[in-house]
């Protein structure tokens, strides 16, 4: 199966705020762009993210070839519960997803 990290370049995820992450997905092309868009469906990425589809907001930025998704964070940055202050574990969850057969 195809992962999305076969397909971006690179794969990013950092604070945005003490109340957003945001998950860059860069590619080198814009059919690579076009392959990451397709395999990243906003209901499973949002799975794969823990976070509810309706809170991730998602940007296609085609003249750049990226991706982007921003959520709000599970914790705020900084309490005692955040275990991710810059939040750069997340980009690792979607590096995994994988297409599925019909994509």
């Amino acid at each position: 199966m195809t992962k999305l990290s076969d397909i971006a370049f690179k794969i990013r995820s950092k604070n945005a705020g003490p109340f957003w992450l945001t998950i860059d997905i860069f590619c080198e092309s814009p059919q690579r762009f076009h392959e990451a868009c397709a395999l990243a469906e906003t209901a499973k990425v949002a799975r794969a993210l823990g976070a509810e589809e309706s809170e991730l907001k998602r940007y296609e930025i085609a003249d750049l070839n990226v991706l982007k998704f921003s959520i709000p964070r599970p914790q705020i940055q900084g309490t005692r519960f955040d275990r991710d202050m810059h939040g750069a574990s997340f980009a690792t969850l979607l590096a995994d997803l994988e297409a599925t057969e019909d994509a």
